[in-house]
């Protein structure tokens, strides 16, 4: 379902939301008689909600519509948009790097170099327009503190006593991130790496939020844990702590410009006000790195600085892990289910 910036929308609720509708109702006059933008996402509804309403702010002629969903039912409703000869959406911004190169391969992104570029912290080397990061997600080891009391240092820490049975990756087959962040393992220590963690009965979850419920809840003692969906339980009160190894799991998210959008310029100033300083400041906000270095991560989350997290990180070809995804995942079960 989208979410609207619509005068129809405000005016059923401003009878309602009595307290909000000054704002709103500001929202509604600016984008009368303008154009609207579409916007895919798998960011989720706080975050994408909050630029939104910046964006409109800044841009009252500009109204938006989004829709909020998992990656893998966005890039269906692309599919079967393209066989009705028609996408819908203006944008996508998503954590799916590889969708980005596939889409970009077949011709359906507009190249569009932001002007904000040279102030941006860039982790794609072969960056050409076609798509730009946006975040800087990372993954690292979520601990429960009541449970593990000596902080993981290094990635070869979860092969240890006190992880036995009681660490946890979610499934790579259901989670981009996870296949992503096996691929990077793979790459930067081998197969080996994941025959220990077989060996000391490393346990296969399901989503990437799961893993850290279950190690919040004790279920797990650590799990390898998206940064935003940690810090989130953190500030909830989890007994939770995550930790960095000097190899940094880093997992961008792209933002792209569908080709024959009829909404370009509008779309082009979407993409510059997400890069600029007031949309990463609520990214940064939401316990995840900025792509931009003049944004402050917020102290209460342990997050590396983003220039740093971005030196670390591990370097993959994401064409050839793009290629090799099922194989992969195939031997990724296979070993830790100990065929």
């Amino acid at each position: 379902m989208y979410k609207t910036f619509r005068v129809a929308v405000f005016a059923v609720l401003l009878s309602f939301l009595v307290v909000l509708a000054a704002p709103l109702a500001s929202f509604a006059a600016s984008a009368k008689g303008g154009e609207t933008l579409i916007i895919y996402t798998s960011m989720k509804e706080s975050l994408i909600g909050g630029i939104v309403e910046g964006f409109v702010k800044k841009y009252p002629d500009i109204a938006v519509d989004y829709q909020s969903a998992g990656a893998g039912k966005l890039m269906a409703k692309i599919a079967a948009e393209r066989e009705s000869g028609k996408i819908l959406a203006d944008i996508i911004w998503t954590s799916e790097v590889p969708d980005f190169y596939s889409m970009k391969n077949e011709g359906i992104l507009e190249q569009y170099k932001t002007p904000l570029f040279g102030e941006l912290l860039n982790p794609f080397d072969d960056y050409d327009g076609h798509f730009t990061a946006a975040r800087l997600g990372t993954l690292g080891i979520a601990i429960n503190t009541d449970l593990i009391k000596t902080p993981p240092t290094q990635w070869s820490d979860l092969f240890k006593p006190e992880y036995k049975g009681a660490f946890g990756i979610a499934d790579p087959a259901l989670s981009g991130t996870s296949y992503m962040s096996v691929a990077l393992l793979d790459k930067q220590f081998g197969w080996a790496f994941f025959e220990k963690l077989r060996d000391n009965k490393a346990r296969i979850g399901k989503g990437s939020g799961q893993v850290v419920d279950d190690t919040a809840s004790g279920e797990l003692a650590a799990s390898l844990a998206v940064d935003y969906i940690t810090n989130d339980k953190i500030a909830k009160g989890a007994h939770l702590a995550l930790y960095y190894p000097p190899e940094v799991l880093m997992a961008p998210s792209p933002v792209a410009i569908f080709k024959g959008s009829t909404h370009l310029e509008a779309a082009q100033k979407f993409v510059d006000y997400l890069l600029g300083k007031e949309a990463q400041t609520l990214i940064a906000g939401e316990g995840t790195l900025s792509v931009r270095a003049d944004v402050e991560k917020p102290a209460a989350f342990m997050l590396p600085e983003a220039p740093d997290a971005l030196k670390r990180a591990i370097k993959i070809d994401y064409l050839q892990m793009m290629a090799g995804k099922e194989a992969l995942i195939k031997k990724f079960t296979d070993t830790l289910q100990g065929k």
